[in-house]
């Protein structure tokens, strides 16, 4: 029989997981923790085959606590989209519940954990430490390093060094990325602006933000506007109300 823990400071979570595995035949023995302590604590006495991890709990949160687990044990994460967990947990494959999470995937990470228990592949805590320094590295920066964009079903990681230029489409952000590729990302250009490093990104037009690094010329035109040559090949307007962006566009890159 499997064994799981649920670590979740709201009690409605943590019943509604409950409830999930109810049916489930293979589930042993279900255990209970509201905080960071806890969890770690209950895992040391009870040694779970399966734990239910909440990110943001009082004390330590799930990151914490993780981190501080000697046990042989499969964790799922769970977070209401904290941006910079999801994208360290992509990066390095570990499962996560996304909230509000429906039935069907809650039991897809289920059935990943418990292959995983039955082929005794337990989390790789070595990666739970990375992800740890990844979300400590990005606290300490300003700006972002990447964007997490949601397609149906899937989301995707965008590394912002990636980025050739994004333009503006009512409330989403056409992403154009050096390779050729471009998704669309629910952000507003105005908000992207605040996200981004302002002496890498620049915001030469009201719908586009540019890259520096992939300017290859400026020409101007007879309106007063300038021409921005991509070095892909893609043009761009710098607009007459930007043009003292023109010096952060032209230093030295």
């Amino acid at each position: 029989m499997i064994n799981v823990l649920i670590a979740d400071d709201e009690r409605l979570a943590r019943q509604t997981i409950e409830y999930l595995l109810k049916d489930q035949q293979d589930i042993g023995d279900i255990f209970f923790a509201e905080n960071g302590n806890q969890v770690v604590e209950m895992a040391k006495t009870h040694h779970p085959d399966i734990i239910f991890l909440d990110i943001q709990m009082p004390g330590k949160n799930g990151l914490e606590a993780a981190e501080l687990l000697s046990i042989d044990a499969v964790i799922v994460f769970a977070t209401a989209f904290d941006q910079y967990a999801i994208s360290a947990f992509e990066l390095n494959a570990i499962d996560y519940l996304l909230k509000p999470y429906d039935d069907e995937r809650f039991y897809q990470a289920l059935d990943k954990a418990k292959l995983q228990v039955a082929n005794n592949q337990v989390s790789n805590l070595a990666n739970i430490n990375e992800l740890i320094v990844h979300l400590k590295q990005q606290a300490d920066s300003p700006f972002k390093t990447q964007l997490v964009v949601k397609d149906p079903g899937r989301i995707r990681i965008v590394d912002v060094n990636d980025i050739e230029y994004i333009q503006g489409a009512g409330n989403y952000a056409d992403i154009h990325l050096k390779n050729g590729d471009h998704l669309l990302h629910r952000a507003t250009l105005t908000m992207l602006e605040t996200q981004l490093n302002p002496q890498e990104f620049i915001r030469i037009h009201r719908s586009s933000i540019v890259s520096r690094h992939c300017v290859k010329a400026l020409t101007a035109t007879d309106t007063g506007d300038y021409l921005v040559h991509l070095k892909s090949k893609s043009q761009l307007t710098l607009s007459r109300r930007n043009k003292n962006k023109l010096d952060t566009l032209l230093n030295e890159r």
